[in-house]
């Protein structure tokens, strides 16, 4: 099943993100390499592709997985998790309907 995780950054972050960064894409390319990814990518702080300094609020991950416990721990894995970039990640069951 696809699973969505929507998260959102601590305030005063993007340093720390930075730097997690590839380990996060990493993983991130090992779904794709298994044809489990949709989709992934941040929340620009402003209305821009490189916001610079104002940084993220955010990702936003369609993936699948066997369960949902599996998408949690997954998401509990995550290299921004650890450097602290998360505030919170919500994952949810997602049915893909449109394209």
């Amino acid at each position: 099943m696809l699973y969505a995780f929507i998260s959102q950054d601590k305030p005063g972050t993007l340093d720390q993100r930075l730097s997690a960064r590839p380990a996060h894409v990493e993983r991130l390319q090992v779904l794709k390499n298994e044809g489990r990814l949709i989709l992934a990518g941040p929340h620009p702080a402003i209305d821009s592709e490189d916001p610079g300094e104002a940084g993220f609020t955010g990702s936003l991950v369609v993936a699948e997985f066997d369960s949902l416990a599996e998408a949690h721990q997954w998401a509990d894995a995550d290299p921004y998790v650890s450097a602290g970039v998360y505030d919170r990640i919500d994952v949810k069951p997602f049915r893909m309907v449109l394209p």
